[in-house]
């Protein structure tokens, strides 16, 4: 008998192990990066952009917080600006509200959702970022975008409803309506107080008056 027959069968081979890319992702076969890892260290970059600013966000620190490593954080974004950018685009700030048909309660409703943001996501923090000298223009529009320009886009809304609805001067600056509006808690903040909970219908009812309309009166049957 032929001592082939004899010969042990070798086992199986093993299947292939995952290749670890270095920054807590698993790649095999050309698998995505990790998304969870993508998430991660942005949260943790935004963070460090509000305590330390733009000159302060390190790659290194952020890559050490968020468990991985610096060259997986450089594989997905060339340098510190980049990374900002990118973690400030993970701030949603909503779409518009309804609205009720009240253009002045509907300019409260939204100044109050407004304050919220501001709290939520340490927006002043952030927009000091943008503030100082020789912050990199992308990072200042970011912000731009992120912060402040959608709180004024559904300002201006409340602002035309209430010219549309006669509650309102057409021919009243609104452009610095809207800044006196988004822009008092900056004067807050820089005096350290937080904003109140009546200051979206204080400051609604300054800027309203501004506007030639009275706060507070319905627009139905004028």
């Amino acid at each position: 008998m032929s001592t082939a027959a004899h010969r042990p069968v070798p086992p199986p081979a093993a299947p292939p192990r995952p290749v670890a890319s270095g920054d807590g992702a698993t790649h095999v076969g050309g698998r995505p990066r990790n998304a969870e890892i993508d998430r991660l260290v942005l949260e943790v970059a935004l963070g460090h952009l509000r305590r330390d600013g733009l000159p302060g966000l390190s790659v290194a620190a952020v890559a050490e917080e968020a468990g991985t490593t610096r060259a997986a954080i450089y594989r997905r974004w060339s340098g510190r600006v980049e990374l900002a950018v990118a973690a400030l685009a993970t701030i949603d700030a909503g779409g518009p509200t309804p609205s009720t048909g009240d253009p002045f309660a509907d300019l409260v409703t939204e100044l109050a959702r407004f304050r919220r943001f501001v709290v939520e996501h340490d927006a002043t923090a952030l927009v000091a970022v943008a503030l100082v000298a020789g912050t990199d223009p992308r990072v200042r529009e970011q912000i731009r975008r992120r912060l402040v320009e959608p709180c004024h886009e559904r300002v201006r809304a409340c602002l035309h409803a209430g010219v549309a609805a006669g509650a309102l001067r057409g021919h009243a600056d609104h452009t610095t309506a809207e800044d006196l509006l988004t822009g008092s808690w900056l004067a807050h903040a820089a005096r350290g107080e937080t904003l109140d909970e009546d200051w979206a219908a204080r400051t609604a009812a300054m800027v309203w008056a501004g506007c030639g309309g009275v706060p507070g009166e319905s627009p139905v049957g004028r």
